[in-house]
């Protein structure tokens, strides 16, 4: 009885100084290992010497089988991962109106029967595979799982997929979120976005921001204008971009009278 009434003041004692009873989530950082962004014409050989370590020693650390070769954007661990990679998994899901706060009211385009949850193995900005999702129309649910296992095989690093909750509760901004069906227009117009009618995907947008003259979005992105770097995260045409356009989709880093690094639909819109 004792103990148990030492507990209730000690918890007393917390709750009333004001300190919260869980701390937020750290991000993994601290415990990644380091890592290396492929540049064009870069091979295991080359990364190796650069590190120190052996071309064995790097594929392994990656999953990479002979004769293959790392893939510019790709993302390589430099020393041994406390954690290896879980392999690549998919499905597909029905959508509930709830999972996407559905309101008739809104005229949104497609209805929920039409749009398909696409679950997808992906590796985050730590070199963690997590289970993530994403809402697209139901026709390119095909083509979207291939796109994602291509950037999976890349090892390109996402920096989050819903659910976030679950794979980077450290992170609060959902403007860092790689997704594809929301019911909105085009920032600045009244012209339904593409990703309306679940034709679009946006992946990692700080990393490859959108670029209208003067205005970016979002916001945070502008340390990432500058294209000419290979940066954790960021698509190259030489690179992770190839996952979408080699299976049907449109990039949006190749418009005139924007850049929309981020964007890629099967319309080109």
């Amino acid at each position: 009885m004792k103990t148990f009434l030492a507990l209730v003041a000690a918890l007393s004692v917390l709750l009333s100084s004001g300190v919260p009873a869980a701390a937020a989530p750290a991000s993994p950082a601290s415990t990644a290992p380091p890592y290396h962004v492929v540049r064009p014409g870069q091979t295991i050989k080359k990364i190796a010497a650069a590190y120190g370590v052996r071309p064995a020693q790097l594929r392994a650390w990656n999953g990479i089988v002979k004769p293959n070769q790392p893939t510019p954007d790709g993302v390589l661990n430099v020393a041994k991962p406390t954690t290896p990679l879980t392999g690549w998994r998919t499905y597909v899901e029905q959508v509930t109106p709830a999972a996407v706060n559905w309101n008739p009211a809104a005229k949104c385009p497609v209805p929920p029967a039409d749009l398909r949850k696409v679950w997808v193995t992906y590796i985050d900005f730590y070199g963690v595979s997590r289970s993530g999702s994403i809402v697209v129309h139901k026709s390119i649910a095909a083509r979207t799982q291939r796109a994602f296992l291509a950037l999976y095989r890349m090892r390109f690093r996402l920096q989050g997929m819903s659910p976030m909750s679950v794979n980077a509760p450290w992170i609060t901004d959902m403007g860092t979120v790689t997704a594809g069906y929301t019911c909105r227009t085009v920032a600045g117009s009244r012209t339904l976005s593409q990703h309306a009618y679940g034709f679009a995907i946006d992946v990692n947008p700080v990393q490859n921001p959108m670029i209208r003259g003067t205005y970016l979005d979002p916001g945070n992105g502008r340390d990432f204008v500058s294209r000419a770097p290979y940066r954790r995260g960021m698509m190259h045409a030489a690179g992770a971009v190839r996952a979408f356009t080699s299976n049907g989709f449109h990039w949006g880093g190749r418009w005139n009278t924007l850049k929309d690094y981020m964007h890629f639909s099967t319309t080109n819109r």
